[in-house]
């Protein structure tokens, strides 16, 4: 045989994000913005440009909402020019990675693409339109307000729970407005786009499954490729390599694809956080011609893959359908929180922001991540940074609370972003659930869709047949589901018994001491609002004199009757304070002991209930909302509460049948056993009863030990608390804090400077409910992950304050940063 040598021309990809400008082209901008062009950022958006160039206020600052509504409105054109030259590549592809959204794309004057679609990429052959020399580069976009309510008027209306039809374009559901978040309706090059050259060949799609075996880990990945004259009938060899195993396969002459599988001894099982390690592995595939070619590498990618299994166990028993999850066969307890765009302009979003946002529910013994579906697919970063950490990830496709046309020509453009990002997101080791959509199937049966549809489509035909027919092509080893909340065996979406819940009544008409009242197999969303931090809300509103319903906090409130619902969800628990940062404090503190009290009640009953995903960690701007850390990125008192209910060990005191009973739950591997004590005191810290209980709970488990009534029973409700003490503690206080005699806080304070910030020992003289430092108000960037303190007569706490600036020490220790319940009781 005869071997051509000659030399390969390795892909060649040139960044086209320099030299950029967006100009308003049609509709309501201001007379300023006629005729002017702005520099702009690629990857970026409309807003970040003006902001940039100082031509907008910022949106999120008490109205400017409203203020810069017109950008929506408005169509805006991105142009840039870059050098190109022949340089012997068959193909040159522009392709853009995420265009925010109906776009015209034009190269050297001829259009080149037509996109309507946020969540997918785009790639087109422009061999034909390029020219050597300057080459001119033009994206113009249309107004996404006017785009949704053409198609709203062409597919005909659908019931949704906001005014603007989010439903007829694919562009991200929140960004027109949702109960927590602004309407910012951008429009931009979101995401990287750059020139791609190549030849021969180039890998289309790497389709990865990872699994263990007994020695080690198997890879098996589908490889498709694209070649670059339609003629070409070379056949080409795929190889894959993996901790130094190499594997290879013939793709045959015609052919696009092949699949190619290697083998691996002595790698590790990859984990979730507070189960083990994660240890992650790189997968290299290639392409090559082959002989009598030997060219070299045409085109290679790698993906980074852990080493596990993962079941959804739905298997009905007794009492209903459980939705349990199963890792390297072990039963995983849920601790799950919904995660929105973590800035409601996502382009500001890198890596470092997400890295601080996921090492901050780690921090709160969180264990998994669920991606909302009226949100967007997030950058690869979140995934990759979610493998590393251990977080479990739960993706919803991109829909919510709304029917969803399955006419053209949404329908092909949802498939097109489905095949995309289920082979983007199928070899992360942390995803562990696809999800068809949010709240679409609950509604449907409930929100009365049915007669307003009077028989137009809903998006049944994505959740049921299309998805599931996708994700066994593309990711047979990624499970499931067809909505958030689901029953598996056709029972209603949302019942109890049955699958996946969402719990809402609480919130809107309900006081929090009824989650009692439900034990769902798993809790998909629930929660309970609070404002931001102090420093967050006097940033953004600037209302003189601020109060609970002054017009910036009405603007920075976007849930449904959501100052009426705080107040109503506090009455039953502390009385409404007068001053604005006690109202703030207690509602804060209101929304904490909402969440825990739900968590602590649902954990009780695992392995019954085997999950509690909160609704949610984070915010995109400031705002009153359900967040545990807020749109300035700081620690809510809520996410004090997650940490503390998601310990892995805890203690807490629940009403049984039969009396009170303390329930230990067990989330580490190693037996948890000894002597429970239990007391019953007063306030001022007499015993007035107390007993000694041996037990022992199992790893990974949880046991229930009965309470002794003799020694449960009050005899002055107001004036007593239950303390039962295994190293960790729970309580039981026998009266809401508003009907109790909580007295006022006797607190002594020393502080002292330590590495990283400053120490506060915080020693109470009588009985202290929820000690916490809201630190901020001294320093807007300090913060301490110690909160939520109860403290009986003569003990301590200790807050570690980290901040990198000095501060006056002193200041911690005031009356505005050091906060409690009993100040929302004493009087």
């Amino acid at each position: 045989m005869t071997l051509t040598s000659t030399a390969v021309l390795a892909p060649v990809r040139r960044e086209l994000q320099t030299g950029w400008t967006v100009s308003a082209a049609s509709g309501p901008a201001p007379v300023e913005f006629v005729g002017a062009v702005v520099d702009a950022a690629v990857p970026g958006c409309v807003h970040t440009d003006l902001l940039s160039a100082g031509r907008i206020p910022d949106p999120y600052l008490d109205d400017n909402e409203a203020l810069l509504a017109w950008i929506g409105l408005v169509d805006w054109t991105y142009r840039t020019t870059f050098e190109w030259k022949p340089d012997g590549h068959e193909r040159h592809d522009l392709v853009f990675d995420g265009l925010d959204t109906v776009a015209t794309v034009r190269v050297n004057g001829r259009v080149v693409l037509e996109s309507a679609n946020q969540h997918r990429s785009y790639r087109v052959d422009v061999r034909e339109a390029l020219i050597a020399g300057a080459n001119s580069l033009e994206v113009a976009f249309r107004s996404p307000i006017k785009y949704a309510n053409e198609q709203s008027l062409e597919l005909g209306a659908r019931p949704r729970p906001y005014p603007l039809p989010y439903e007829a374009i694919r562009k991200s559901a929140s960004n027109f407005g949702w109960d927590w978040g602004i309407a910012t309706y951008t429009s931009g090059i979101w995401r990287p786009v750059r020139l791609e050259s190549w030849s021969v060949a180039r890998i289309v799609e790497a389709r990865v499954a990872a699994s263990p075996t007994v020695s080690g880990g198997r890879v098996e990945a589908e490889v498709v490729i694209e070649r670059a004259t339609a003629s070409d009938d070379t056949a080409f060899t795929i190889t894959a390599e993996l901790a130094g195993s190499r594997s290879e396969v013939v793709v045959p002459a015609g052919s696009d694809r092949a699949t190619v599988a290697v083998e691996a001894a002595g790698l590790e099982r990859w984990w979730p956080v507070g189960h083990g390690d994660q240890p992650l592995y790189d997968v290299h595939l290639s392409i090559r011609e082959e002989p009598p070619h030997v060219r070299g590498d045409l085109d290679a990618v790698v993906r980074r893959v852990g080493f596990r299994t993962i079941e959804w166990n739905t298997t009905a028993d007794a009492e209903g359908t459980p939705f349990t999850l199963v890792v390297n066969d072990r039963l995983i307890f849920v601790k799950g929180v919904n995660w929105i765009p973590d800035d409601a302009l996502p382009v500001r979003v890198d890596r470092a922001r997400y890295e601080r946002r996921l090492r901050q529910a780690v921090a709160a013994n969180l264990n998994l991540i669920r991606v909302w579906g009226g949100g967007i697919y997030e950058a690869d970063d979140f995934y990759e940074l979610c493998d590393e950490l251990g977080l479990l990830t739960w993706q919803d496709f991109l829909f919510a609370c709304a029917a969803y046309p399955e006419e053209e020509p949404l329908r092909s453009e949802i498939e097109a972003e489905a095949r995309e990002n289920i082979v983007r997101l199928a070899s992360h080791p942390s995803l562990v659930l696809l999800t068809g959509n949010n709240e679409n199937l609950w509604g449907f049966e409930d929100w009365g869709w049915k007669t307003y549809l009077d028989g137009k489509t809903w998006g049944a035909y994505y959740y049921h047949e299309l998805f599931p027919q996708l994700v066994a092509e593309l990711a047979p080893h990624v499970p499931y589901s067809p909505g958030s909340p689901f029953s598996p065996n056709g029972e209603h979406p949302n019942a109890e018994p049955h699958g996946t819940m969402h719990l809402w009544e609480q919130w809107n008409r309900l006081d929090y001491g009824t989650y009692r009242d439900h034990r769902p197999r798993f809790v998909a969303e629930f929660g309970w609002q609070g404002p931001p931090a102090w420093s967050t809300l006097v940033r953004s509103v600037s209302d003189a004199p601020l109060t609970p319903e002054s017009p910036g906090m009405i603007v920075h409130q976007k849930a449904m009757e959501g100052g009426a619902k705080l107040t109503n969800g506090l009455l039953p628990h502390f009385r409404m304070p007068a001053d604005m940062e006690t109202w703030h404090w207690a509602m804060q503190l209101n929304q904490a002991n909402a969440v825990r009290f739900a968590l602590e009640h649902f954990r009780s009953w695992a392995p019954h209930t085997m999950g509690a995903v909160v609704w949610q960690l984070n915010d995109c701007w400031p705002v009153t909302s359900w967040a545990a850390i807020d749109g300035d990125e700081r620690l809510k008192p809520l996410w004090h509460a997650l940490k503390i209910a998601f310990a892995p060990r805890v203690v807490s005191v629940q009403p049984r049948e039969g009396g009170l009973a303390a329930v230990l739950s067990n989330d580490t591997g190693e037996v948890w056993s000894g002597e429970l004590s239990v007391r019953r005191l007063s306030f001022d810290g007499a015993a007035l009863a107390e007993a000694t209980v041996p037990f022992t709970v199992a790893a990974w488990g949880s046991a229930t030990v009965a309470l002794d009534a003799q020694v449960t029973t009050a005899t002055d409700a107001a004036g007593e608390v239950l303390v039962a003490d295994a190293g960790e503690r729970g309580f039981w206080f026998y009266a809401e804090p508003r009907d109790s005699k909580l007295p006022a806080a006797q607190l002594a304070f020393e502080t002292s400077a330590v590495d990283g910030g400053t120490e506060v020992r915080v020693t109470a003289a009588n009985l202290v409910r929820d000690l916490s430092l809201l630190v901020d108000k001294v320093d807007p960037d300090s913060f301490t992950e110690e909160g939520l303190v109860t403290l009986l007569p003569g003990e301590t706490a200790t807050f570690l304050v980290r901040h990198a600036s000095p501060i006056d020490a002193a200041e911690l220790t005031s009356e505005r940063v050091v906060r409690t319940a009993n100040e929302l009781v004493a009087r």
